[in-house]
């Protein structure tokens, strides 16, 4: 595995979860309050591993995740799963949605603050056909937590769909979350609408 330090770890997590922007070197400073000479290294070495892929607008040099190549996708879906390592109570109260070809996705304050979160909120992408067991599986989570589940329950194709027309609440969610659960399945999804 490719050895990063922790300002090359979050750069691939800010461009792959705000995938519809894009940075150089100047603006992926001010989000990681680096100097513009530290982001621009930063950048020269993921583009040197092959896991960043540039693109010049004008003078502007831009960058993407290099998501065609397996090892990036490996190496996203590792960032994510260590990322969410940080949320282990999450990710223990939610087991039960855990399945092969689920994905569950947490954002909103109960990530940020939950002491000042008024519920809690959980994206699960799902086929059609297990909505009724997600329901029972939500509805007990309920009766034992203080705070009230707010669940966006969607099928890979809905969540597609809502990605390519780049839905507002959509993009939201997938630049402010933790994935606790179908951190690979995700980055195969992302990858679908990912493109200079």
């Amino acid at each position: 595995m490719t050895s990063l330090t922790q300002k090359e770890k979050e750069t691939l997590l800010i461009l792959f979860k705000d995938f519809t922007n894009y940075y150089n070197a100047n603006s992926i400073s001010k989000v990681l309050g680096i100097s513009h000479v530290g982001s621009q290294k930063i950048f020269k070495k993921l583009l040197n591993k092959n896991l960043l892929i540039d693109r010049r607008i004008g003078k502007s040099i831009i960058y993407k995740i290099n998501l065609n190549d397996d090892y990036v996708r490996e190496l996203i879906a590792f960032l994510l799963i260590d990322e969410a390592n940080n949320f282990k109570r999450w990710k223990e109260e939610f087991k039960n949605l855990y399945k092969k070809n689920r994905i569950v996705i947490m954002f909103g304050s109960a990530i940020k603050d939950y002491s000042k979160a008024k519920d809690i909120d959980i994206m699960i992408v799902m086929e059609k056909k297990e909505i009724e067991n997600i329901n029972i599986i939500l509805k007990e989570k309920e009766k034992i937590l203080p705070k009230k589940i707010h669940a966006i329950k969607l099928t890979v194709d809905d969540l597609l769909k809502n990605l390519k027309k780049k839905d507002k609440v959509v993009i939201d969610i997938v630049k402010n979350s933790i994935v606790i659960y179908g951190q690979n399945k995700y980055v195969d999804i992302i990858k679908n609408v990912t493109s200079f």
